[in-house]
């Protein structure tokens, strides 16, 4: 009996693919892009600690938790079609972000950004997934797309520093509305329609309990990470375990579920997107903490930081190329823990940096770390893309979408939250003499804050400020890096196992 093999991708397809990589690389880049006009929003707006980590992850928590009701939502009405309606979403949005004139109209407008996003990242994959039936021209398109995601985190904070340096703050996000009326004007022309055939009736009451799992729980971990066990944080995870719980429940007993919970008794499957949670949650979350070092510590400019990452950029690209070039000869269970290994041993690297240390140091740890994230990321997106059946496409690259904003996210607020924890608590121990109330607390709250005052003091007391400023900051920077090695590590050890029985060349179980 002979087989038909798949239909090669045209070259339309190809180009069809950078117009869809627009959109990977603008949703990752707004999860990095404020690293650089963090210091520049503290000095215009004057957000506290908790106000600017919330600027900075409302847009991965609010994305997190649509992604999966967007992803179902264009099996419905079309991927494509749902892609351009965030298009203009997003760019709406960003419009709306640039001019915010306060702390929480600023945190608003991101929340609205992240409801742009959820409708754009899913819909890709998706498309990806029915554009390339070929395995091979499918793994080499996955790559392309990861590169472009991935290296949109790396690429945020390099536009974002040469925007810094010629504009204000609210340029990073104005650079968002050029790109997306380009993707409306040529996704009609390049990108083909797809939906699921049989999607039956959306379900409105999924939506909200998937929203209501995702959410408190998020809120729970972050509270935590900020203030400690308390009965908020407590209550905060309970009522978000409970509606997980319903929401398992619900798709179990439902004929056309939003989410086929049956897929992760697929080891392949939940090995993937908890390796891919794992990478982006240490790696965002020292991301913000990396950029924030160079411009504060080590008293670079928001351009000549930006500058300095490039090479990071380099190190995603080799991971990509890396992970695609072996992926038919080695297993996945290697190659992804290898990746998970390498992103680790970055991260101790980083652990490292001292006040004095050159960037030079940091970037080459940081090139390693990324390179790790660039193997693992093509490797768990494939897996994940190729498990799921043809028709839930579009809900299976948002359980993909949202194991890595979800990850980043949380990374951005955990980390965030335990390094600016550290830094509070050696402040408060140790604030030089000479402050007044209102200055010290400045100082205390955040380094930013600390750099504030500092300009506003006699050069003694600055000095002996910014010492202390800096050594307190950067104890929260090595400390944390450790915390994301460490994580890396257990998910290098649980891939390692939930993969074993995964052939090389496929990304199914035996």
């Amino acid at each position: 009996m002979t087989t038909t093999a798949p239909s090669r991708a045209r070259a339309r397809d190809w180009v069809g693919l950078a117009a869809l990589v627009i959109p990977a690389l603008l949703a990752s880049m707004d999860l990095s892009i404020l690293f650089m006009a963090a210091p520049l929003i503290s000095a215009e707006l004057g957000p506290t600690a908790g106000q600017h980590l919330w600027i900075v992850d409302i847009y991965g928590f609010v994305m997190a938790g649509l992604l999966v009701t967007m992803g179902s939502l264009g099996d419905r009405i079309g991927r494509r079609r749902l892609l351009l309606l965030g298009a203009a979403a997003f760019g709406a949005a960003s419009l709306l972000a640039a001019f915010a004139t306060s702390p929480e109209l600023l945190i608003a407008a991101r929340a609205l950004l992240g409801l742009g996003g959820a409708t754009l990242a899913p819909s890709t994959l998706a498309l990806i997934r029915g554009m390339f039936a070929d395995e091979d021209q499918r793994r080499t398109a996955i790559g392309i797309w990861t590169a472009g995601f991935t290296g949109g985190i790396a690429i945020g904070p390099i536009i974002g520093g040469f925007l810094l340096e010629r504009f204000w703050w609210g340029s990073v996000f104005v650079v968002n509305v050029p790109v997306m009326l380009l993707l409306l004007v040529v996704g009609p022309l390049l990108l083909p329609e797809s939906k699921d055939p049989n999607p039956g009736r959306f379900d409105p009451l999924s939506s909200l309990l998937s929203l209501g799992a995702i959410l408190p729980v998020i809120y729970a971990v972050k509270h935590f990470a900020e203030a400690g066990p308390n009965a908020s944080s407590l209550v905060s995870l309970l009522i978000g375990l409970a509606v997980g719980a319903l929401f398992v429940r619900r798709q179990r007993r439902s004929e056309r579920p939003m989410i086929d919970v049956r897929l992760f008794s697929t080891g392949s499957f939940s090995a993937a997107i908890g390796a891919n949670t794992a990478i982006t949650f240490a790696s965002a979350g020292m991301g913000l903490l990396a950029v924030t070092f160079m411009q504060t510590v080590l008293g670079l400019s928001p351009f000549d930081a930006a500058l300095w990452t490039l090479p990071t950029i380099l190190g995603s690209v080799v991971g990509v190329v890396l992970a695609s070039a072996l992926a038919p000869s080695i297993r996945p269970a290697v190659l992804v823990s290898t990746g998970l290994v390498l992103a680790a041993a970055g991260f101790l690297l980083v652990s490292t940096m001292r006040v004095d240390s050159p960037v030079w140091w940091l970037i080459a740890s940081y090139g390693l770390l990324t390179l790790g994230v660039g193997m693992t990321s093509t490797l768990a997106t494939s897996l994940v893309l190729t498990t799921a059946p043809p028709e839930r496409a579009g809900a299976a690259s948002a359980l993909s979408e949202t194991s890595t904003e979800f990850g980043g996210a949380l990374g951005i607020a955990v980390l965030g939250s335990i390094a600016a924890g550290i830094y509070r608590a050696e402040m408060e121990a140790q604030t030089p003499a000479g402050l007044d109330d209102g200055l010290a607390g400045a100082a205390v709250d955040t380094v930013g804050g600390a750099l504030a005052v500092a300009g506003e003091l006699p050069a003694e007391v600055a000095g002996a400020l910014l010492d202390r400023a800096f050594a307190a900051f950067t104890d929260g920077f090595t400390v944390t890096a450790v915390v994301g090695a460490a994580i890396l590590l257990v998910g290098a050890l649980a891939s390692g196992v939930a993969l074993r029985r995964v052939p090389a060349g496929t990304a199914s179980a035996d």
